[in-house]
């Protein structure tokens, strides 16, 4: 191995080793500074820290079996929290933070043409990190997964490599050996990409980009709603730090989670959108119809629910709509190009596939992205927390097939000749 090359595997895996030690740091700096604040408590450090692998490792969707002593369960009073229990609700923004440091050593390694060696140093020793914090984390009281702590994490890291190291890769005029052999699965991958019938692929081409453009709007929408409700409902969030009682530590501890928990939060909103809502506790339904609440948990951002009755919320189901009908109005612009192939009868038929395509494809996306805003937060009837991911992406993809189909067969603006401006 030549000395450039061999130094730039180095730095792969080194920056690998940095990508799961600011994961894990995100958690374990606030809880050392309650560790330091409250060093009277009588716990050693190691507990924070494996409470920070834990959630390093429950935010890249591994689920972790939680079994409480009998005298902390009963002073908690909870149903079902004497027996093991597992929780499986994701801190999204850490697999969000992995992906995006995978991205971006992707990038450089493609840049200094070390395309096979230096993504595999990567993923491997990001593997092997992921194993150490998995062993490290492990205590009758809180066991991860094994094989989920294997292969979550790295193949999340893993996606991020490659997404990064296929947007640089346009870039590069060198191409390598290693290049050669990535050339090469392309092609053949090509090749069996132009076996299907030119129409299927045209009809998927337009389905998914405006389907995916109707979700990234809808959970855009989303965003923006719950700041406007974090916001709108500053008070009660005030008045639950302040019962919490946790001083200026333990509202920083609380205020990190909740950062982390950010991106399920606005898959929950989103899923209001839609229309079936969300759950937080078996029983219960927050929805555009009203809300069915039970016992929730002390989160701040919780005071940021909406009210039991909610005389205007049906008009959120608006934004689907609207998004299917935008994403339908440009897929027809498109398919004229796209369906320019066949024949009259043929785009006709293409085109009315379209919406169901459409609809297909934007109902899939959210029901995976309601999957991963959804799972299991505690004992009893916190095993149930939500949306439900098939319910969601059924009825956001009912949406989308009537929002786009209005945006297909809607009149488009006349373009004026010469004509017309004499007229």
């Amino acid at each position: 191995m030549r000395p450039h090359r061999a130094l730039v595997v180095a730095m792969s895996a080194l920056e690998a080793i940095i990508a799961v030690a600011v994961g894990l740091a995100i958690p374990l700096l606030p809880l050392t500074v309650l560790w330091v604040t409250r060093f009277d408590n009588g716990l050693p450090w190691d507990v924070y820290y494996r409470a920070s692998a834990d959630i390093w490792l429950l935010g890249h969707g591994v689920d972790m079996k939680v079994t409480l002593d009998a005298a902390l369960a009963a002073s908690i009073g909870v149903t079902g929290a004497d027996v093991p229990f597992e929780v499986s609700i994701a801190p999204l923004a850490f697999a969000l933070i992995t992906s995006l440091l995978g991205v971006r050593l992707g990038r450089r390694a493609m840049e200094a043409g070390t395309a096979f060696a230096g993504l595999s140093t990567a993923i491997i020793t990001f593997t092997v990190g992921a194993v150490f914090v998995a062993l490290s984390a492990t205590h009758p009281s809180v066991s991860p997964s094994p094989w989920q702590s294997v292969t979550f994490p790295s193949a999340i890291f893993a996606l991020g490599v490659m997404l990064g190291a296929r947007g640089a890769r346009g870039d590069r005029s060198d191409r390598g050996t290693t290049d050669d052999r990535v050339r090469s699965a392309q092609r053949t991958l090509v090749s069996w990409v132009t076996r299907v019938p030119e129409s299927v692929r045209a009809v998927v081409r337009i389905s998914t980009h405006a389907g995916g453009i109707a979700t990234a709007g809808v959970v855009t929408v989303a965003a923006l709603l719950l700041a406007v409700a974090i916001v709108g409902n500053f008070g009660t969030e005030i008045s639950l730090y302040e019962g919490l009682q946790g001083g200026v530590a333990g509202s920083l501890a609380m205020t990190v989670i909740q950062l982390l928990f950010m991106p399920v939060f606005v898959v929950w909103t989103a899923a209001w959108l839609v229309g079936p809502g969300f759950a937080i506790g078996v029983g219960s339904s927050v929805s555009p119809m009203g809300s069915l609440l039970g016992p929730v948990p002390s989160f701040p951002i919780f005071g940021a629910l909406p009210a039991t009755t909610l005389s205007l919320g049906f008009l959120g189901l608006a934004v689907p709509i609207v998004a299917g009908f935008v994403s339908g109005y440009a897929a027809r612009g498109r398919s004229e190009s796209e369906f320019a192939f066949a024949d009259v009868r043929t785009r006709h038929l293409l085109r009315l596939l379209t919406p169901l395509g459409i609809g297909l494809c934007g109902g899939l996306i959210m029901s995976a992205v309601s999957w991963l805003g959804s799972g299991s937060a505690g004992p009893g009837r916190l095993a149930e927390v939500g949306p439900h991911g098939l319910l969601v992406g059924a009825v956001f993809a009912l949406e989308l097939i009537v929002g786009s189909a209005l945006g297909m067969v809607a009149p488009r603006p006349r373009t004026r000749t010469s004509v017309d401006l004499r007229s």
